[in-house]
């Protein structure tokens, strides 16, 4: 009880007073809309690429398989999804949007303060490796999805083009991608280009933060609670303790099995509002996954730090 409560208070509680502030500053308009756009593009576009590259290359500790669980379960569940929600008559769009609610987390503007405060840069380095895949797979899978839905006609090399598209316009991917290929070509980042990027990055978790606060204020629960309150539940117990049970039985080091469990108990990503409002579909239950899950993994995400940290 002691250690969680430390963690609370150490850990947790900066990250959603951050987050809470954002929201405030929204509610009462001291930053208007236009002004989070910027913090966004600025956080998004510059300062998490300047971050995520400058520790992917003083070092890159692996991470593949770490990764290769969480996808694995994020997979599956995902998959698992899909079937139910078919099952239960929602169109293949709306079920792939679901699913995209279960299994996409919040992995930038939460994942990359918290796992970096709770586990240092060894953490962060598990997590560029989940993170290089992260919206390639899930934001593709679920755009995949969500085209055929639409379009049973869709061309196959549409498909691809779009999912191509949207990683190589993600410069969080870009980034993490270009920091493995220059670690593994053992390239030198000059002092004074990487003390740049160090004091890019440091702008990032705040920012990001600020901005997730922000975000919120947008979101209404009152609207699908039913579907929302499925989502929500698998999202935060059903995934980490899906991927705790794979790494675990990989034999994974106690903090890849740390980093990948506390990873898939982030809140529900914006980016999958963002893509259902794309296709307008299931927009309001995922908006409500959103908001719900970030409230709530103040709690389940206290639990896992208390549990994994070291």
């Amino acid at each position: 009880m002691r250690e969680a409560f430390l963690v609370l208070i150490e850990v947790v509680a900066p990250i959603f007073a951050i987050i809470a502030a954002g929201y405030f500053c929204a509610a009462r308009n001291i930053v208007d809309a236009a002004g989070f756009k910027g913090l966004n593009i600025f956080a998004f576009s510059l300062a998490a690429p300047a971050l995520l590259f400058a520790s992917g290359t003083v070092g890159h500790q692996g991470g593949g398989a770490a990764a290769l669980a969480y996808f694995l379960a994020a997979g599956l569940l995902y998959a698992v999804v899909l079937w139910g929600a078919r099952r239960a008559g929602m169109g293949l769009a709306a079920g792939g949007m679901l699913a995209l609610d279960v299994s996409y987390g919040n992995t930038v503007m939460m994942g990359i303060p918290l796992i970096l405060a709770a586990f240092g840069t060894p953490g962060l380095s598990i997590l560029l490796t989940i993170l290089a895949l992260h919206s390639m797979v899930l934001l593709g899978a679920a755009t995949v999805v969500a085209e055929i839905g639409q379009n049973e006609r869709a061309a196959p090399w549409r498909l691809l083009k779009t999912t191509l598209l949207g990683v190589a316009r993600n410069p969080v991917v870009m980034a993490v991608i270009l920091a493995m290929l220059w670690s593994t070509l053992h390239l030198p980042v000059p002092g004074a280009a990487r003390r740049t990027l160090e004091l890019l990055g440091a702008a990032s978790p705040p920012v990001a933060l600020f901005c997730l606060g922000g975000s919120l204020r947008g979101f209404d629960a009152r609207h699908a609670w039913k579907q929302m309150s499925v989502t929500v539940s698998l999202k935060l117990v059903a995934l980490p303790l899906l991927v705790w049970a794979i790494t675990a039985a990989m034999g994974l080091s106690e903090l890849e099995i740390a980093v990948a469990t506390v990873t898939a108990a982030l809140p529900t990503g914006a980016n999958a509002f963002l893509l259902a409002r794309r296709y307008a579909v299931g927009t309001e239950a995922s908006g409500a996954s959103v908001l719900v899950s970030t409230l709530l993994s103040v709690l389940t995400l206290t639990v896992l730090l208390a549990v994994f940290r070291p």
